[in-house]
């Protein structure tokens, strides 16, 4: 996929991974719309962009704040070519114990923002993508999505799901819209705020946004960032062996 002038939506773009993706996407050419909830941190996103950055106010953990993004983009940027699904939260629950320690509102949470949104956002923004000669839809999920860890059950399932909805909306796009393209990320263990204060040897947010990007341009179904691709080799030949690194993690 060629970037160089083409409308892309990022969520979730004013911090972290999404927050690389959009500048980098800018250096590139494209003209960028960036939604989340931080209007300080979408303006210093702005600022310090080389090329077209916009920031677009959005609750996308309410069904209402997503009707309303799929709304204004469709009104304010009918051109639209690339859709990148990257916001989400995780909630880390205790390493051990049983029940929901409490935190079944930020488990519904979690789904909402994870899963929910960019289900209604993919299928929202899809008869503007599918007027374009060449668009895509980009769902940014994880490792975790092959071999959960104990910590985050919800945001695990919340990966996997995503992927799947990634793979069955690609195969109705084959069939009803081929020059939309539905590109599954397999992200790696990346130094984020999400990620603060847990583990080592974490991948700089800005060289993850560059492999997503040149998954983009490739147009590859799945890509695979940092050690995500060896990990989804461990769970082909030996799944028990993949659920045994992460379990802990």
């Amino acid at each position: 996929m060629q970037l160089d002038g083409v409308t892309a939506l990022v969520t979730g773009g004013t911090a972290g991974i999404g927050r690389e993706i959009a500048l980098q996407l800018a250096k590139k050419g494209a003209r960028v719309l960036i939604a989340g909830r931080n209007r300080e941190a979408g303006e210093a996103v702005m600022a310090e962009a080389s090329g077209e950055v916009r920031f677009i106010e959005a609750d996308l953990g309410t069904g209402a704040g997503q009707a309303a993004l799929i709304a204004r983009v469709t009104a304010e940027a009918p051109d639209l070519a690339l859709l990148v699904n990257n916001a989400g939260i995780q909630v880390n629950m205790p390493s051990e114990g049983i029940g929901d320690a409490g935190l079944m509102d930020a488990f519904r949470a979690e789904i909402e923002l994870n899963l929910t949104a960019p289900i209604a956002l993919s299928f929202g923004l899809m008869p503007l993508l599918a007027r374009r000669n060449r668009a895509a839809i980009v769902n940014i999920s994880s490792g975790l999505a092959l071999s959960p860890k104990r910590t985050a059950p919800v945001y695990c399932a919340t990966k996997s799901g995503l992927g799947t909805f990634s793979r069955a909306l690609r195969y109705r796009c084959e069939d009803a819209a081929p020059a939309l393209a539905v590109q599954d990320v397999l992200m790696a263990f990346v130094d984020t705020a999400m990620t603060a204060g847990r583990g080592r040897n974490k991948m700089p947010a800005a060289e993850a946004a560059r492999q997503v990007i040149a998954g983009i341009e490739r147009g590859s179904p799945q890509i695979f960032v940092g050690k995500a691709r060896l990990l989804a080799l461990i769970a082909r030949l030996s799944p028990a062996l993949a659920y045994r690194i992460l379990r802990n993690g």
